[in-house]
């Protein structure tokens, strides 16, 4: 054996022992810096024999840079290290002994990131570029010239500018932020990287130590800066952080900072959670939840203390002039930020915790909290308690903040922030960080609350009108915004404790309004929408929007305009703030039209449909005419066209229809037309062929081979037994590329078509990360609809590509046509209803064999 194989296999003993130790539910926060100082050791004394052996020169020196300068190592984080030169010249010896070492590192192991510079080369960089300069910040000597490495710390410390730093690293720290979308609530959160991460920790450190205030928590504290409880928190929430990314590593045997779905549990269960049923609920809580939330919470106090820690620093090396302004009695405006006027006042004074938020809302110039004031916040959180919680006064301030004309917004993510959201409203409390494993919330159902109280702000704010008109015009004449502010706020507070949510959160909502003295009114609507929060997106995206019925019935749910206008402005909000994925175009206009149905039969307009039809006609035929189409062209195919076709499709589609399709009635050969989307996104396509049992599936497989997504697909049969079949698709590629699209589809579909065929095998398709971690077992639901004409079919799976294909095969192998798809895609997750007929449908043997089949597709 080699003695680099010797070396290799030492290395690699050791580190094993170490990792197996760092997986192991035994490893604690208390014992992780141990740890990973014992893994820089190990690394620092293998370089340390490689260096003997490259016979490298007494004059140079090398030193451990980066984290693994500052003496702790995690398990595959790279070995940062520096090889110092007394000068810029080089003999050749002196360059082959460098790669040599160089590459005797990699030969036995060790991750290195190396650099070989001068003391001047190592100033010049530093000055050009901070995260050079952040690095050298933590240089340690390892092994060689003594004299050298304090050459160059005096050269280094010479030239490096406490303020500057501060700056480029407060710039750095929020640029690294917004990567994130600033918060450390993402549902696969970086654990070194995002905001509440080990590097805010690590910035606050490397400031502090580039100011001369102190190279660790402890010294911190000793200069003023942290108080012995901020400390316990500092090295707490560390050491949590720490643990989780060492494991992170170990478990996945290789770098690997951020927790993925695809190891949280592993994770959650190093740490010796297992699922469970929390609080009685009877709702099943993944060891993984348990995990996140613990994580969420210590991210959550890194974000705050860092803040103050950061403000406290600066304050250190930029002293200001000018004394505060009073405000009040009780508050100050310290160059733009809000200063209580002693430390004490939340604890002699808890009602003005809740003022320095209105002050914030209310007061011109006043942009941030001081860190006095966010540390007063902080340890002020036992006050707020039961009692603060029942004070009148509170209570009438608390609704003070959600009734601002602006403000309200920042006020509610600065008081979630500062913790005082979740201690004033006990409720939200419950769901801060709380995962959710639905498959399209990409947020903490208390992110995802406030970014839905965001989107129904920007709604009354004329600077957003552009985003949604419809939405922004509805909301001008709204006259009170704080109803619907208070409904975004309450909406999903119910979740987490088993049961409906919305009928929890209606409860939640009925008592807060009682308690504030919200008038009876105001209750009532703030109720209704947050329990039927879900309804009209569920109505639109799963039910036949051209029956009257059905319009009836969500009209006769929502009673009246106002409750309508609040709903669909809430619903869009919801929507809009579960995924940037989530919402598209064709949701929109299926919302603006059950929007519009619904008002008109509110104001005492009747569903007549004959009436409707006659509308649409005439319109379709005023279109017409402007494209120069002869008087009566449209009569041999409306001809055919029975009532359900006039009613599922607006004047627009009949007119577009009708003038590609008029000359090609009974004709032999498939007819194909597409054209951008009237909605806005993707295509819109219509097939006009002789009717075939597998005609849709033949359709859908040609969407998927060619990569489209299917919105939404309306079937008809016209009487002369030819199908008229409309579809919204879309695709990744579609931005600018309409027309070579368009030209694509109308000629590969119908040829797909003309061929004819057996089906062709579905394709295998890999679910996404998150739906292999997060499994949601399909469902399948098969009744017949309100007339017992029809068939109602309901699918709900993880969204993979491919499976309307899947579900179209099994229909048509059991020669079911099907007469409209609603096609809904949540994110990972789809909830597809179709309207479907056929004979075997009347065998409950053949339903069972149905929905087994469908349900081993989905599977």
């Amino acid at each position: 054996m080699t003695e680099l194989q010797a070396l290799r296999d030492t290395y690699r003993r050791d580190k094993a022992a170490l990792l197996a130790l760092l997986a192991a539910s035994q490893a604690s926060t208390r014992g992780i810096h141990s740890h990973l100082r014992t893994l820089a050791q190990i690394a620092g004394n293998l370089l340390t024999q490689l260096w003997q052996r490259a016979a490298l020169p007494d004059s140079m020196a090398l030193v451990a840079v980066g984290g693994f300068g500052r003496g702790e190592l995690f398990p595959h984080s790279d070995v940062d290290v520096l090889l110092l030169l007394p000068g810029s010249d080089m003999a050749e010896t002196q360059r082959q002994a460098i790669e040599s070492f160089i590459s005797s590192c990699w030969d036995v192991g060790l991750d290195i990131g190396s650099s070989v510079r001068t003391v001047a080369e190592c100033t010049s960089e530093a000055a050009q570029d901070v995260t050079v300069q952040t690095s050298l910040l933590e240089a340690r000597l390892l092994h060689g010239n003594a004299a050298l490495f304090a050459e160059f710390q005096a050269q280094y410390r010479a030239h490096l500018d406490p303020k500057a730093f501060l700056i480029a690293k407060t710039l750095e720290m929020r640029q690294r932020h917004n990567k994130y979308d600033n918060t450390p609530y993402a549902l696969e959160p970086n654990c070194k990287e995002s905001p509440g991460s080990l590097r805010d920790l690590q910035t606050v450190l490397w400031v502090a130590r580039a100011a001369g205030l102190g190279n660790s928590w402890q010294e911190l504290a000793r200069s003023g800066l942290a108080t012995p409880f901020e400390l316990r928190q500092l090295v707490r929430n560390e050491a949590l952080l720490s643990l989780v990314r060492a494991r992170l590593h170990a478990i996945a045997g290789r770098r690997e900072d951020r927790l993925v779905f695809d190891l949280q549990t592993a994770v959650a269960e190093s740490f010796g959670y297992r699922s469970e049923a929390p609080d009685g609920s009877g709702l099943p809580l993944r060891a993984s939840e348990t995990l996140m939330r613990r994580y969420y919470w210590a991210a959550k106090a890194v974000t705050q203390l860092c803040q103050i820690l950061l403000l406290n620093i600066e304050e250190r090396l930029n002293p200001s002039d000018c004394a505060p302004r009073p405000i009040n009695a009780r508050f100050l405006d310290k160059a733009g930020m809000i200063e209580i006027a002693s430390d004490d006042l939340y604890q002699r004074d808890p009602h003005a915790i809740l003022e320095t938020f209105l002050l914030y809302q209310t007061s011109a110039g006043l942009q941030h909290l001081s860190a006095r004031t966010l540390r007063a916040l902080y340890r002020a959180r036992s006050v707020m308690d039961g009692a603060f919680r029942r004070d009148p006064v509170n209570r009438a301030a608390f609704l003070r903040i959600l009734q601002q004309p602006e403000g309200i917004t920042h006020a509610m993510r600065l008081m979630n922030q500062t913790s005082v959201l979740g201690r004033y409203l006990w409720p939200f409390r419950r769901i801060v960080g709380q995962m959710q494993h639905d498959l399209f919330h990409v947020y903490t159902v208390d992110q995802h609350i406030l970014m839905v109280l965001r989107n129904v702000r920007r709604f009354f704010m004329a600077d957003h009108a552009h985003e949604y008109p419809f939405c922004s015009q509805l909301a001008a004449g709204w006259n009170k915004p704080w109803t619907l502010y208070v409904a975004a706020l309450f909406h999903d507070i119910g979740k987490g404790r088993g049961g409906d949510h919305s009928e929890i959160g209606a409860v939640v909502a009925r008592r807060f309004c009682r308690q504030h003295g919200v008038a009876r009114e105001d209750a009532q609507l703030i109720e209704f929408l947050v329990r039927e929060h879900l309804t009209m997106s569920q109505v639109a995206q799963k039910q036949d929007l051209s029956d009257p019925d059905v319009i009836g019935a969500f009209a006769q749910r929502v009673g009246n305009e106002r409750q309508l206008t609040a709903l669909y402005l809430l619903t869009v909000a919801d929507i809009r703030g579960t995924s940037p994925k989530v919402w598209n175009a064709w949701k929109g206009k299926l919302l603006e039209d059950l929007y519009r149905a619904t008002l008109r039969t509110l104001g005492g307009r009747a569903p007549d449909a004959a009436a409707e039809i006659e509308a649409r006609k005439r319109e379709a035929l005023v279109l017409l005419a402007l494209m120069a189409q002869p008087f009566d062209a449209h009569k041999k195919l409306w001809a055919t066209l029975d009532v359900s076709y006039f009613m599922r499709h607006d004047a627009a589609d009949i007119a577009w229809h009708t003038r590609h399709l008029s000359r090609h009635v009974g004709s032999a050969r498939p007819v194909v037309r597409a054209r951008q989307s009237l909605a806005g996104e993707g295509l819109q396509v219509v097939v006009y062929a002789a009717d075939q049992p597998d005609l849709f599936a033949r359709i859908c497989g040609y969407f998927d081979r060619a990569g489209f997504s299917i919105l939404d697909a309306r079937v008809h049969t016209a009487a002369n037994g030819y199908a008229l079949d409309t579809f919204q698709v879309t695709t990744t590629t579609l931005p600018g590329h309409y027309r070579e699209l368009t030209h694509m589809v109308e000629s590969d579909l119908a040829r797909a078509i003309e061929e004819g065929g057996a089906l062709p095998e579905p394709g295998h398709r890999r679910l996404s990360r998150r739906a292999k971690s997060f499994p949601m077992a399909p469902r399948v639901t098969l009744r017949p609809d309100e007339k017992a004409q029809r068939w109602l079919l309901g699918i709900s799976a993880s969204d993979r590509a491919g499976l309307l294909y899947l579900v179209a095969r099994v229909l048509a192998q059991h020669h079911l046509s099907v007469q409209l798809a609603k096609v809904s895609t949540l994110g990972e997750r789809v909830e597809d209803t179709f309207l479907i007929q056929g004979p075997e449908l009347q065998s409950n043997a053949h339903q069972i064999q149905i929905e087994t089949e469908l349900l081993q597709a989905l599977s």
